[in-house]
């Protein structure tokens, strides 16, 4: 397990993850207050009061991805879960159990490690009405059934286990589409006494933070919101970010398929343009770093099918996505 300082953590963060530099420090921080709690003597006089943290931002921002990444630079278990899913279910609690169930799976069935793992919660803002409707009830519901795990309870799993949620950590996520337009009519902390002393850079920090009554217009329950003290937001992705989504982390999408490629004798050599342009429609995709794979895996699909029958081929090069791949053959080295 490496170092939990909030600055290693965020190194780490930075090999796989582009930007959210400001969610990449609160998530550092939070994580670390967390697992500095855990490795404190527990006291029935001072019981743990958790943290757990709830991400705003765009789909395909890297609010997942962040969340598994941050889950093995902690050396921990990792399950994932949709809201919606948790909402069209008849069966809640079971499914909650299930989640919680795949949790000790991850710890190859340790019950105390999955106590200490983390459990990310997608699309937490579906759970409530559309625009114009009354609060979704399943959607409240759902939001009632996950106040006590989150906070901390001891759930009954298969088998005669029990595992208590007083140290796992919960992240939550979600678009929250429409929470800007809320956060905007509310905001403004003018009404402050300020000095010549005081930091503008304070003031406009407090504006742009969500305030719990802006989750509560939403339509997230205020017991709900509770127990999700601090929030991370998460930007909408550039198109230079999104080219460096593709090219820079240790596991970016071109290293993936450079490796692919190695791995047939051949040399894969993207232009930079073609990443530019891939960038562009993805950005038209309004749909983030999720439409990136399924572009550049079109861009290769062709030239993949002939690469393995083909032992002539010793490098392709591809220097726009609207012209085909240039292929040069001879003989393959031993």
């Amino acid at each position: 397990m490496i170092d939990k300082k909030p600055s290693a953590i965020v190194r780490y963060l930075n090999q796989y993850v582009m930007g959210q530099d400001d969610a990449k420090k609160t998530l550092a921080v939070a994580v670390y207050a967390h697992y500095k709690k855990l490795a404190r003597p527990r006291s029935d006089d001072a019981p743990i009061i958790k943290s757990n943290v709830l991400l705003i931002g765009p789909t395909g921002t890297g609010k997942t991805l962040m969340c598994e990444t941050l889950s093995r630079a902690l050396g921990v278990p990792f399950v994932t879960a949709e809201a919606t899913s948790l909402a069209q279910s008849r069966y809640v609690n079971e499914e909650i159990e299930a989640i919680l169930e795949r949790l000790v799976e991850r710890a190859d069935g340790d019950v105390a490690g999955a106590e200490h793992g983390i459990v990310f919660i997608d699309e937490i803002d579906k759970l409530k009405a559309l625009d114009g409707q009354p609060r979704s009830v399943s959607g409240e519901s759902v939001q009632h059934a996950l106040l006590k795990i989150m906070e901390g309870a001891t759930v009954k799993l298969g088998g005669g286990r029990y595992l208590d949620t007083t140290s796992v950590l919960f992240i939550c996520g979600g678009a929250f589409v429409g929470l800007d337009e809320i956060a905007s009519a509310t905001h403004t902390y003018g009404y402050i006494s300020t000095s010549g002393e005081d930091s503008p850079a304070i003031l406009k920090r407090l504006n742009a933070r969500i305030k719990p009554t802006d989750l509560f217009e939403f339509g997230l329950i205020p017991e709900f919101t509770g127990r999700l003290p601090i929030t991370a937001r998460f930007q909408e992705l550039s198109k230079p970010m999104l080219v460096r989504i593709m090219t820079e982390p240790a596991n970016s999408l071109y290293n993936q398929f450079r490796e692919l490629f190695r791995s047939e004798g051949v040399e894969l050599d993207v232009a930079p343009a073609v990443f530019e342009q891939i960038a562009d429609l993805a950005t038209e995709y309004k749909n983030g770093a999720r439409s990136l794979r399924g572009l550049f895996e079109e861009l290769l699909t062709p030239v993949l099918y002939v690469v393995p029958d083909d032992p002539r081929i010793r490098k392709v090069e591809i220097t726009s996505l609207f012209a085909e791949p240039k292929v040069v053959r001879g003989e393959r080295p031993a």
